[in-house]
């Protein structure tokens, strides 16, 4: 089985969306930043109209599938893996099955 790379980018666009719609807002209103913690794991916080939200791994997982399955045209429920690698940042990895 193949893995796909989502970049760092990505992911950050896939977060936009899924806020966007939960927010009821255009992707391009909303501003993410990534965050990785040894106790914590993966997290983001997003800003709208200057209002912050904490987004956990679960969250950034929901908008990778919600990206997967728009954008991509790939297996939303595909095993993604969210990795920290030292020169691009934060990735996914997705286990990719045939749709």
């Amino acid at each position: 089985m193949e893995r796909l790379k989502i970049s760092e980018q990505d992911i950050i666009n896939a977060v936009c969306v899924y806020i966007a719609r939960k927010k009821q807002v255009q992707p391009n209103e909303v501003e993410v930043e990534l965050m990785f913690d040894d106790d914590y794991g993966f997290s983001a916080e997003a800003f709208v109209d200057g209002r912050k939200q904490v987004l956990i791994t679960i969250n950034l997982i929901e908008a990778l599938r919600l990206w997967l399955d728009e954008y991509m045209n790939k297996d939303p429920y595909s095993g993604i893996e969210l990795v920290l690698d030292e020169e691009e940042g934060i990735v996914a990895m997705v286990s990719e099955s045939n749709r």
